[in-house]
């Protein structure tokens, strides 16, 4: 183990398997951060790279292809990760200069047996260092928000046929640069006060949500796994849009409640201290192994209300009526995309499939949901298809459900939409992307 391991190679470390093993960022970054027992400072810098690099892969390539008499396909692909990282700092961080970020990428290269390639990244990044930014294309209108902001032209095409040029470029602008991490307090253990004064004492800046009581904002944190806090169930992270999620259905003491997509386990805890370990959740998954997240979180928590269950949500028997049921189906993930950007570099193959798959999941729950009882429909992407469209469908389709209307204190609504719709916007609301709808029971 190497404790003076810089923030470079870190970053590098992480981008190699997320770039090359296809891993999702966050679990690539924090599984090389915990390996490396790297100084707080190094850990700042290689988070910086690290998202920053996958946030502007497609203005980065647009800028190498601009400097660079080699395409990009034929660049050894440990090398072309340098001249990313290189890049980056000379364009996106003015803090370092770019003398430093040059003889780094070289030293990078050494450190990487890249000794061929170390003249190439060297000449490239000094071109880049003289020149600057090159100019963005701007004859075409989809190319050049493309590599301004570094998404593919479909998500772009999607979003401005659904919400309009003025909020996709709102929303193109919201995607850059580290959201705050949101915790729920565990109001089973402790209070907002209270936990807002124990993370001070480590240290970490944390201040109360303007929309909902229990929940905290907390920025520049390191990694809050570590802190004993996190292993007491003192919190968990969740963002305030899952949180909203859990209002809206509304859960309350003694209740049953089902969950039917609900690993790793978030929302079904968050409904468990809602409803003050007091009732039954049935927590599902399709995928057995992952049950056992889910009662860890739970057991962290000291929630013993959560049962889970191995189910297939398109066509499980339940075999009960529950009062509350939460549908936060499988999406594209579009409203993300701040937290996880490599997910805007993935292929949009199986897009017009899903719809499907989450409408056959909404209209096997609905059968389980109790006269006068609460079904709601969730999705953390922002694509009409998967959301409104749905609802929709759903209420045309199932004439003994009615819209239940959405009544949430301090949310700024981005678009208009029926009553029992709501879209969080990160522009609008400082959320992620997220889609929620509501029926009740006739």
């Amino acid at each position: 183990m190497d404790n003076n391991i810089n923030g470079r190679t870190l970053a590098f470390n992480a981008l190699l398997r997320v770039i090359e093993d296809d891993a999702y960022s966050n679990i690539a970054f924090d599984t090389i951060i915990s390996r490396s027992e790297a100084n707080p400072r190094e850990v700042g810098l290689a988070a910086a790279i690290f998202y920053g690099v996958l946030e502007r892969k497609l203005t980065l390539d647009y800028i190498i292809s601009k400097f660079s008499k080699t395409p990009i396909k034929k660049i050894e692909p440990k090398a072309l990760i340098i001249l990313y990282m290189g890049i980056y700092q000379i364009i996106y961080m003015d803090r370092i200069p770019d003398s430093a970020a040059v003889n780094e990428s070289v030293k990078l290269c050494k450190k990487q047996r890249l000794f061929s390639a170390s003249g190439f990244v060297n000449g490239v990044l000094r071109s880049v260092s003289r020149s600057g930014m090159p100019e963005l294309p701007n004859k075409n209108k989809a190319q050049y928000l493309s590599i301004k902001y570094s998404f593919p032209k479909e998500i772009i095409a999607l979003w401005q046929k659904s919400y309009g040029e003025e909020i996709t470029e709102k929303l193109l602008e919201s995607q850059s640069g580290r959201p705050p991490l949101c915790a729920r307090v565990n109001t089973l253990k402790t209070n907002t006060d209270e936990m807002i004064k124990l993370l001070s004492a480590k240290g970490i800046s944390a201040e109360k949500s303007k929309i909902l009581e229990n929940a905290v904002l907390i920025e520049n944190s390191g990694s809050l796994t570590r802190l004993d806090e996190f292993k007491k169930g003192l919190f968990h992270i969740e963002d305030i849009s899952s949180q909203l999620c859990c209002e809206v259905l509304s859960p309350r003491k003694g209740y049953k409640v089902l969950d039917v997509c609900a690993a790793p386990g978030g929302k079904s805890v968050t409904m468990a201290e809602m409803m003050q370990n007091d009732g039954m959740i049935l927590a599902c998954d399709l995928y057995p192994q992952r049950l056992n997240l889910i009662s860890e979180n739970a057991e962290k928590a000291s929630v013993n209300i959560i049962q889970t269950k191995a189910a297939d949500a398109q066509n499980q028997d339940y075999g009960q009526k529950f009062e509350r049921i939460l549908c936060d189906v499988p999406c594209s993930g579009f409203g993300i995309i701040r937290r996880k950007p490599e997910l805007r570099y993935k292929s949009v193959i199986g897009l017009d499939t899903l719809p499907d798959l989450q409408y056959l999941i909404l209209c096997n729950a609905a059968r389980f949901v109790a006269v006068g009882g609460i079904l709601v429909y969730s999705t953390c992407t922002l694509n009409p298809n998967e959301n409104g469209k749905n609802a929709e469908r759903f209420l045309q389709e199932h004439s003994n459900f009615m819209p239940y209307e959405i009544k949430l204190d301090n949310i700024i609504r981005g678009i208009d939409e029926p009553s029992n719709q709501l879209t969080l916007f990160p522009h609008t609301n400082g959320t992620d992307g997220f889609f929620i709808s509501a029926f009740v029971r006739k």
